[in-house]
């Protein structure tokens, strides 16, 4: 991933600023323990410690979270913190293709994998299995929170269409992504448009690459997180076509996934992300891909 420019670190770190510590609603980690790395394996679900591996469901659709390389591995922000956890424990961290991001939480469900890790934002809706009218769609899931990321807007280079902020997506397109925050946002923005006379049109797409093509054809804007918008503006076409409408929206954080019948694997991976925060490791790994900012103090359980 790409440097930010002056602009766009001043712009995240003064939204990210008041955020950088979960605590309060969620479960606060232990980070500081002294136990050697051989006890958290120990705290390991039998399953886990016999087999040595932990699959891991993801859609390589979200650089610079989650994407593949040019040696076609798994390579971003969460694969490298995956790549930390299994070292810390003792075991191999094994990412799956899940496919479009909207299979990730259902396959996960579906016992396809063990735990998903792909730049998912932790919801309550999410965690309680609700869809965005409250009805009830599934069990739901847990979250263990390792990083803090808001919305971004990515527009044409010099925003001719004046797009800043959500009520400026009123009267003309956007593009997002299926199953996504962004698309649940902008279906209920939608709403408020249409009822004030000026229609929002809503393009979804499988693919951040699939909606980067809407932004340079019909779309007006493209909505997504704000580290993706971002790496978005900076690489594509050498960050001569687009940027970012205005400020980050809405933080909140992304979480490792993980069934509701998993407690002892969820609060196993909660005390190792906090120890990789307490060494060192974390920063290192987000100073890596230069998301910093992002950065939290403590993991929690189904934080705020």
């Amino acid at each position: 991933m790409a440097q930010l420019d002056g602009r766009g670190r001043a712009a995240l770190a003064a939204v990210m600023g008041g955020v950088l510590l979960l605590s309060g609603c969620g479960v606060l980690g232990i980070g500081g323990d002294s136990r050697q790395p051989t006890d958290l394996r120990a705290l390991l679900p039998e399953r886990v410690r016999k087999s040595g591996v932990l699959t891991v469901g993801a859609s390589f659709t979200a650089a610079p979270v989650v994407y593949r390389n040019d040696r076609n591995e798994p390579d971003g922000l969460d694969p490298h913190l995956a790549q930390k956890l299994g070292s810390l424990l003792g075991i191999r961290l094994e990412f799956q293709d899940a496919g479009p991001f909207a299979n990730v939480l259902p396959g996960l469900l579906g016992r396809k994998y063990d735990i998903a890790m792909s730049g998912i934002t932790d919801t309550r809706e999410r965690e309680q299995g609700v869809d965005k009218d409250g009805k009830q769609v599934n069990e739901g899931v847990d979250f263990v929170d390792y990083f803090m990321a808001g919305i971004g807007i990515a527009v044409d280079k010099g925003n001719p269409q004046n797009i800043h902020e959500i009520d400026d997506l009123c009267g003309h397109t956007v593009t997002v992504k299926k199953g996504t925050t962004h698309a649940d946002l902008v279906s209920r923005q939608k709403t408020v448009c249409d009822h004030n006379g000026k229609p929002l049109t809503v393009m979804e797409t499988d693919s951040d690459n699939a909606a980067i093509e809407n932004l340079k054809g019909r779309a007006d804007a493209y909505m997504t997180d704000y580290p993706k918008a971002t790496y978005a503006v900076q690489t594509v076409d050498n960050g001569g076509t687009l940027q970012i409408g205005g400020p980050q929206l809405q933080p909140r954080p992304f979480g490792i996934a993980l069934r509701k019948d998993d407690e002892q694997l969820r609060d196993v991976l909660m005390r190792a992300m906090n120890r990789l925060i307490t060494d060192g490791t974390y920063d290192q790994v987000l100073a890596d891909h230069q998301l910093q900012v992002g950065a939290i103090q403590n993991a929690v359980t189904n934080g705020p």
